[in-house]
């Protein structure tokens, strides 16, 4: 059963219309992919379900609940969480501070202590390095950071925008590695991601957008074996 739905959406900015009628379902445990084209609307139909950009038609469902009009802020206490693409930490406050804004729903704060322990063990670099202030990082520290100060929000759906971007190849790995630990835990998750091989091969259903639309969708490893996906996204 579906348990972040997205049914009939349609959104852009200003005038201009990025999404047509798109339709997508979450399944409670499982890794969905959503790939595409540079330009294809993946940030914004995350940014629509969050919130951040509002649908001019359709709703979003949330376990049975109606969310589409909840500010964003409501749909994190809800338990939607999004680490946009380029990380956006707070590069004048520490790693540790970093992590306490993540948790600053009433339904995070009871889970604090337990949620900072479980990203420290994922990240132990973070740990080492919780007094040190979050600008002062390399590259892929902050993304862990993002990844980890989402994770202290204490998601019911973590949704990641594009989380390889800038990386160097073998942080990459790295980053890949703990999605998959964080699937096989039984966490829900959209996965946005340029690196089509990787997210394919870690996902457990995957949606294919162009121009707006949903064009393909189906189980990843069948979705990464259909000719036109490996040849538009996999370079074969």
């Amino acid at each position: 059963m579906a348990f972040l739905e997205a049914r009939g959406i349609s959104s852009g900015y200003g005038e201009v219309q990025i999404l047509w009628d798109i339709s997508f379902s979450v399944e409670k445990g499982k890794l969905t992919a959503i790939i595409g084209p540079n330009g294809a609307g993946k940030t914004t139909l995350l940014r629509t379900i969050m919130g951040l950009v509002k649908p001019w038609k359709g709703s979003i469902i949330l376990n049975g609940e109606d969310i589409t009009r909840l500010p964003p802020h409501k749909k994190v206490e809800k338990g939607v969480v999004l680490i946009p693409e380029g990380r956006l930490i707070f590069p004048e406050m520490t790693v540790l501070e970093n992590l306490e804004m993540g948790a600053f729903t009433s339904r995070a704060a009871r889970h604090y202590r337990e949620n900072l322990e479980r990203v420290f063990t994922l990240f132990p670099r973070l740990k080492e390095r919780m007094k040190q202030k979050a600008g002062t990082l390399s590259g892929g520290e902050q993304q862990m950071l993002a990844l980890a100060r989402g994770l202290m929000s204490d998601p019911e759906v973590l949704m990641l925008d594009e989380p390889s971007l800038g990386l160097a190849p073998y942080l990459v790995l790295s980053l890949f590695d703990v999605i998959r630990r964080l699937r096989n835990e039984g966490m829900t998750m959209v996965l946005v991601e340029q690196n089509t091989q990787l997210a394919l091969a870690i996902s457990d259903y995957a949606y294919v957008i162009s121009n707006g639309r949903i064009e393909i969708e189906g189980e990843a490893r069948k979705v990464m074996s259909i000719e036109s996906v490996k040849k538009a996204y996999l370079g074969m």
